[in-house]
Formats: C-alpha cells, sequence, structure tokens
C-alpha cells in the first residue's frame, strides 16, 4: 500500500517512514506543502498522512486544493493543532481523519487501513474474493481456509487486485501501487508478480483484459 507522508520534523518524519515501512506500507516523504500538492496531483497514492505546519504551502491549503482538483484518496491529518476548532475546520475541509500529535505507529497503521477499505467500499477488515481472504494487519493471505505463502511485493499486489475487486487495471497503475520513489522496476516485473500469484493462487482469480489490463473476479467464474 504506497502513502503519501508530508511532514516537515525530520526526526518525525524518518520515524514514520521507517516505522510505517516496517508495517508494509511503500512511504513517499515529502517535506513541504508545495510538494505535498503537486504529489498529489501527479502520482497515485492509497492514501496520505499530511501535516499541518508545513513550510511553502500550509497543510490546510494543500487539503483545500487537492479536493477542489476532484482527488479523492483518504487523508488523515496528522498535527499539533489540538483545539476542536481546529479539527472540525480540518474534517469539514476534507480531512477523513484527524489525529493529534504523537501517535501510536499501530494505531497510525490501523486508522490508514481503515480509511483505504472504507475508500474502496470494503467495511471489513478481511478482504474476500472467490475462496481467497486477505488480513491487510497481520498481511497473511489463506486460500480454502490454508495459509498461502507470498512475497512482500505478491502481497502488495493481490491487496491492490482485491481492494479493486471488479475493476481492471493496467500495468502502469499497478506499478504505481507498487513501488515507491527510487525503487528500480522491471519491464516485465507486474506480469512476473501475476504469474506467480497465478501459479499459487489459481489461474482463475486474475483475469488477462487484452489490451487494457488485469482484473480480480470477485465470484469465481461460472463452468
Amino acid at each position: 500500500m504506497r502513502i503519501l507522508l508530508a511532514e516537515d520534523d525530520t526526526l518525525l518524519g524518518d520515524g514514520l517512514r521507517a516505522g510505517l515501512r516496517q508495517l508494509g506500507f511503500l512511504v513517499d516523504w515529502v517535506r513541504d506543502g508545495e510538494a505535498a500538492e503537486r504529489e498529489l496531483r501527479t502520482q497515485s497514492y492509497a492514501a496520505a498522512v499530511l501535516d499541518l505546519g508545513l513550510p511553502l504551502k500550509d497543510g490546510m491549503e494543500v487539503l483545500v486544493a487537492v479536493r477542489r482538483a476532484g482527488i479523492a484518496l483518504p487523508v488523515l491529518v496528522l498535527t499539533a493543532r489540538d483545539t476542536l476548532p481546529d479539527r472540525i475546520r480540518g474534517l469539514d475541509l476534507g480531512a477523513d481523519d484527524y489525529v493529534v500529535k504523537p501517535v501510536d505507529l499501530q494505531e497510525l497503521a490501523a486508522r490508514l487501513r481503515a480509511l483505504v477499505r472504507r475508500s474502496h467500499g470494503q467495511p471489513q477488515e478481511t478482504l474476500t474474493a472467490q475462496d481467497v481472504t486477505l488480513d491487510p494487519a497481520a498481511r497473511s493471505v489463506e486460500q480454502g481456509g490454508a495459509a498461502v505463502s507470498l512475497s512482500g511485493r505478491e502481497f502488495d499486489l493481490l491487496h491492490t487486485f482485491m481492494l479493486n475487486a471488479g475493476r481492471v487495471l493496467s500495468r502502469e497503475q499497478l506499478e504505481q501501487h507498487l513501488y515507491s520513489w527510487g525503487q528500480e522496476v522491471e519491464s516485465n516485473a507486474i506480469e512476473v508478480h501475476i504469474h506467480h500469484l497465478r501459479r499459487k493462487l489459481g489461474a482463475a482469480l486474475i483475469q488477462t483484459v487484452r489490451g487494457v489490463g488485469y482484473l480480480l473476479l470477485r465470484e469465481a467464474p461460472k463452468a
């Protein structure tokens, strides 16, 4: 799950990035509001963690700008501004959650997972398609009740597919969800990961839509 972190405090930002990576997130970190708005306008993220006291452009201004631009990704505001009027204003301007510093890393991760689930119309903690169940918090997968061993990249790819079950995703969209800044992407990386998922979970789960991309079927195709 690729997220944007906008935080100007170097010590806090470094800690959040490292901690969230350990919990399975791909984290791109920017340190000012102009960079945050630019990345949100041009890149594909599952969610954003937005500090309000950013240099160059205040976090509230960034929030207003991206919502006016029709960018609907979940935004979690993480800030030291703890007054009730600040919280109300942040939520009214388009924040999906408002968390006051300091925050427990596990809680932050849980809130992000919940926001992403809800943004995809998935209210349950676990995701299910056909006979496959994925637990984002435990980073585990079962098929027919039996555990399935996946690599980190395979898990992230399956997670992306299951969040978008029934929707065709292009290779470029999948790459944006799976790779953060500075990560080299082989030209056939997505195809290789999909091949591995099909080998481990069966060919019927992920379909190729020729010339467009790939589709995860929530229900098994009828014989």
